[in-house]
């Protein structure tokens, strides 16, 4: 399908034609480039308006959210170029929507990489990435300057990419537009992550039943095709109503951003089902979207609010996911030697035997442990009254619970000891490290004792001479030693223990 001015792309007001630029004179403001105006159009002629060196972009700061993991990200070292045509099929980043990326061929036939394009104001500025043996500012001169004639064009991966961002835009209008009539839940946010499902954010979860509903109504008027269109107009911001607050006071959507100085208002009409501003790429009809879905929901708490998730996928990113969801089903079909109806009921006894396996081994190491600690406390009675009881215990363990298991045997030892008529005074060190040895290899110390002052010496001696890091509260220590385990690190502890009086 191939969307036409005419029908897709409606000018209300007339001197927004003279707007649109087919000359070097000036640029197309955002609201009205070739993009937004055909979205399936993919190469078109510009005219340079400007272009210059662009500065190195500053080091990301904080934590990256969603948005920043999609939006592509300037290289390093390389010289970028900011280059402003008349027109451009390659749209800006901007509500909610990511930059698209392309190419640039100029007069010579040479093929330059856009990087992003960025809205600054109401103009559209390209970063192109700088190729060739000359220079940036000799590429400025004979390639930019103002005036000269190239070609802007989505490449097979653009086009790809835009495909996929203005399906899931599309998508995102008509399942805020159902939530919002047939369950009165107004869209507060929305994101188009850089794969899988896209979310929007609304104030309540939904039951299954609701999800069904407004996913068969989507579908509904999928199959059906309907139309999708642009009207535009010369914007006047005291006529735009501010964006509506919820009762706890978040914002539902988003406005107009403040910086935009297009001076084009611009509003998506889904017939019969949304009347919506926007200023991304939007598909001619609901058909070329294929399928539609919504997978699940998750909840979010917010201090005060609770919000949920609701997921959705759309076109080609549902064939993908659905794709390699088949995959994923297959491959473990195949390693549970069942067909694909039956892997659910095969893992549910792969886990219950699970359950049963960890269950069995948690109750041979805790017979172990008491073992050990039984062992313990008979060598430990075997001492002379009014003497101090010193041991070292070292064991191989892959555990990932060995510290777990540890503690096991100081828990037995200590049932044990107050059970005891003879209440020896005793210290002891128990370690464990990995079978094989290796300089990356966890090893885990535990230090327990009738006095809690001999446990927090032996304690600090391993960290001073051992390099252990723990601590501890009381009659047990315990701490981690990164590294191989060998005769010398027995050998520091004997000695450590030895000094304890």
């Amino acid at each position: 399908m191939v969307a036409t001015e005419p029908e897709y792309h409606r000018i209300l007001s007339e001197p927004l034609r003279s707007w649109i630029s087919d000359s070097a004179d000036y640029s197309t403001p955002v609201g009205l480039l070739a993009c937004q105006r055909n979205p399936l159009l993919r190469k078109n002629t510009a005219f340079v308006i400007s272009s210059t060196l662009s500065a190195p972009p500053p080091p990301p700061k904080g934590k990256q959210n969603k948005k920043s993991v999609i939006a592509p990200t300037l290289p390093t070292g390389v010289p970028v170029l900011e280059v402003i045509l008349s027109d451009t099929v390659l749209f800006p980043e901007g509500g909610g929507q990511p930059t698209d990326t392309g190419i640039f061929r100029t007069q010579d036939g040479s093929v330059w990489p856009v990087l992003k394009v960025l809205r600054q104001g109401g103009t559209a500025v390209h970063y192109v990435q700088h190729v060739g043996d000359q220079t940036p500012e000799e590429a400025l001169q004979k390639y930019f300057a103002a005036g000269v004639k190239i070609e802007v064009e989505l490449d097979n991966g653009g086009w790809e990419r835009r495909t996929d961002h203005m399906t899931l835009h599309t998508s995102q209008h008509l399942l805020s537009a159902l939530l919002d009539t047939k369950l009165q839940l107004p869209t507060l946010s929305w994101s188009l992550t850089s794969s899988g499902p896209c979310y929007v954010e609304i104030p309540r979860g939904m039951t299954t039943e609701e999800i069904l509903m407004i996913q068969n109504e989507a579908n509904r008027l999928v199959f059906e095709g309907t139309k999708v269109h642009i009207e535009v107009q010369e914007l006047d911001r005291t006529a735009i109503a501010p964006v509506e607050k919820t009762e706890n006071g978040r914002a539902v959507g988003r406005g107009l951003p403040e910086d935009y100085t297009g001076g084009v208002h611009r509003v998506v009409h889904i017939a019969g089902v949304d009347i919506n501003p926007c200023c991304g790429t939007h598909l001619p009809s609901l058909n070329n979207l294929q399928l539609f879905i919504l997978p699940h929901t998750d909840a979010l708490s917010r201090s005060a609010t609770t919000v949920a998730r609701l997921y959705f996928l759309a076109g080609p990113r549902l064939i993908n996911h659905l794709t390699s969801t088949h995959n994923s089903l297959a491959s473990t079909a195949a390693l549970l030697s069942c067909g694909l109806p039956q892997v659910p009921e095969r893992v549910a006894q792969v886990v219950d035997d699970r359950k049963s396996v960890t269950k069995r081994s948690e109750d041979l190491e805790l017979e172990l442990a008491k073992f050990i600690a039984t062992e313990i406390s008979s060598e430990m009675d075997k001492t002379s009254p009014g003497g101090l009881f010193r041991k070292h215990v070292h064991r191989l363990d892959d555990s990932p619970s060995a510290l777990a298991f540890l503690t096991a045997i100081a828990s037995a030892l200590a049932d044990l000891a107050a059970k005891s008529s003879l209440k020896q005074s005793y210290i002891l060190v128990l370690s464990s490290s990995p079978s094989s040895p290796a300089l990356t290899g966890t090893n885990v110390v535990l230090v327990l004792g009738s006095d809690d002052a001999r446990v927090k010496i032996v304690g600090d001696g391993l960290k001073s001479t051992l390099g252990v890091k723990g601590g501890g509260k009381g009659s047990r220590w315990s701490g981690k030693l990164v590294g191989t385990w060998k005769a010398k690190e027995d050998a520091v502890v004997e000695e450590i223990l030895e000094k304890v009086s």
